[in-house]
């Protein structure tokens, strides 16, 4: 009898929970068609550049406000906190990134970026949400939405972070110096998503360390300037520069081991003004990747043993050996709380399906992140996961083809951003009803 009873509840039990899912999708794709189709385009058409989100913040702020939430401006810059306090419980943070890239857009896409703007050294760029930082906006605002209209069914604080300056590293760190949790509170808990070209529309991709550590490095190589007919009457920068660059090739190939993840890149080499001078200087910008404080330290201690001997090599006086100095700010890597983590595979498994989190999706770049920045110090248990951003037949036709989609951070990125931001909210909207469940 009680058997019978349980399996009987069970079955009554099973279509509810569908039923309030299905109501949830429905609730998100409303609200995608009256509000967020608009709102993305317009994120879309008018990015700006790290620390100059200006406009986004203040259309950001007003979207939130507008969803019922107590909304503070210009913590940290430009950084947006939005509060809604529900009742006792837990305080979650979600956040969302601002800033743009410099990079011309070149994706075909209807509402391309044109806009251009001025840059740090006063140069001017073109400006485009090459990273999808559009969506994840649009989905935190729809995400905010959500929340409200379902008050009832979470107890708790929910904090919302519009982020300044994720792409160049630094944002989160000048919100923390703004003393966000002094002021708004320290989260229990912490959320981010970010949207991936390369992952199936619809699906998740969910890591232990899902993204790397990164360091900026500039080495400031110190030349003696002649007269390009002569260069054995000086010493040329742009020769030392260049063997500097290719002596870095072999520290991860020949220092670190094969199975321990690192990377150095040299993205930017800056020098010379005229083919017939030899110029006294040459600049050296380079991204650092890592995923322990052993292998960041190594690495970092050999880029400043190879470029002094090259130097020394070239003949250089010891006090006109390369400086190597840190620029923006540096990010541990983003790793995933395991409690949390295994909490919220559970759910999303439960409520949205099994195949949910993609199986199949490969981390292959060491792409990094200053979410860390909120999380690491103090600890906060947090969960950054990835959303799909092109639909499966498109992937499949690029797998076919040869030829890859277009990564974040390409002139052609693009991703289909209604069922990215459809997805983002509603992963998040059942996380955050776990999270903040009564």
């Amino acid at each position: 009898m009680n058997r019978l009873l349980s399996t009987g509840l069970l079955l009554l039990a099973f279509p509810a929970a569908h039923a309030a899912e299905s109501a949830l999708s429905a609730a998100i794709a409303k609200d995608y068609t009256a509000n967020l189709a608009a709102l993305a385009d317009h994120f879309h058409r008018h990015p700006e550049l790290s620390f100059k989100e200006v406009q986004t913040a203040k259309r950001l702020a007003a979207e939130l406000r507008k969803a019922g939430f107590d909304v503070t401006e210009g913590v940290g810059k430009t950084g947006v906190v939005a509060i809604m306090k529900n009742g006792p419980g837990p305080t979650v943070m979600v956040r969302a990134d601002m800033d743009g890239l410099p990079v011309e857009e070149k994706s075909g896409l209807p509402n391309a970026s044109r806009a251009r703007t001025k840059d740090d050294a006063g140069r001017e760029v073109y400006v485009t949400h090459a990273c999808g930082h559009d969506i994840h906006m649009t989905s935190l605002v729809g995400t905010a939405r959500q929340m409200a209209a379902r008050k009832s069914e979470w107890t708790g604080t929910l904090m919302l972070i519009g982020q300044p300056a994720e792409e160049r590293s630094g944002g989160a760190a000048d919100m923390m110096a703004d003393k966000l949790w002094q002021r708004f509170g320290q989260p229990d808990m912490a959320l981010a998503l970010h949207v991936m070209s390369d992952l199936e529309t619809g699906k998740i991709d969910l890591a232990e360390a899902p993204w790397s550590g990164v360091d900026s490095v500039a080495i400031n190589v110190r030349g003696i300037g002649t007269h390009g007919a002569s260069p054995h009457t000086g010493k040329d920068p742009i020769v030392i520069g260049a063997q500097i660059v290719m002596a870095l090739q072999a520290v991860v190939s020949r220092e670190l081991a094969p199975r321990e993840p690192g990377l150095i890149t040299v993205g930017a080499f800056h020098a010379g003004s005229k083919s017939n001078i030899i110029g006294d200087g040459a600049k050296l910008e380079l991204t650092v990747r890592s995923e322990s404080a052993e292998t960041r330290a190594m690495l970092l201690d050999a880029i400043r043993r190879v470029a002094a001997n090259q130097a020394r090599s070239a003949g250089m006086a010891e006090d006109m050996l390369p400086e190597v100095t840190m620029i923006d700010n540096p990010s541990p890597p983003t790793i995933n709380d395991a409690a949390l983590t295994s909490r919220l595979r559970k759910v999303w498994a439960e409520k949205l399906g099994s195949d949910l989190i993609s199986a199949d999706y490969k981390r292959q770049a060491m792409v990094a992140e200053d979410f860390p920045g909120f999380t690491s110090t103090p600890y906060i248990p947090s969960v950054y996961f990835k959303i799909g951003g092109t639909p499966a037949a498109q992937l499949a036709a690029a797998r076919k083809s040869g030829k890859p989609v277009a990564y974040n951070h390409s002139p052609l990125f693009k991703v289909a951003a209604e069922p990215a931001i459809r997805s983002g909210v509603e992963v998040t909207v059942v996380a955050l009803l776990d999270l903040l469940k009564k």
